[in-house]
């Protein structure tokens, strides 16, 4: 089951870190506005659901996750766009509070289900 936590570390730096480094490597400067906002608005929150939702069905070993991915977004944010901008703070918490609703969602439905 250890292979699960590395696999959603793996996925959650391809969505964090990668993507944004595709976006500001391979998107004109016209458009990167637009990319941002799919990433920062429409693909991370719902990642952020989605890996939620998973991690609350095997929560003693995936609790971390929600803080992990909300760290890399920090991260991949702060070191391909601007490191002195504090509103990627929110958008971390906001991607924080979804992952952690969702995964609390999914382990109180996984217990109803298991009686």
């Amino acid at each position: 089951m250890k292979n699960n936590f590395i696999l959603w570390f793996i996925i959650s730096m391809v969505i964090m870190l990668i993507l944004p480094l595709l976006a500001i490597s391979f998107v004109k400067v016209d458009a990167g506005m637009a990319v941002c906002f799919i990433l920062f608005f429409a693909v991370n929150p719902i990642y952020s659901v989605i890996m939620g939702v998973f991690v609350g069905k095997n929560i003693k070993r995936l609790w971390g996750m929600p803080v992990v991915s909300a760290v890399l977004f920090l991260l991949g944010s702060w070191i391909f766009f601007s490191m002195s901008e504090k509103a990627f703070l929110l958008y971390a918490g906001v991607y924080l509070i979804l992952g952690i609703a969702a995964m609390t969602i999914s382990m109180i439905i996984q217990r109803i289900v298991q009686r």
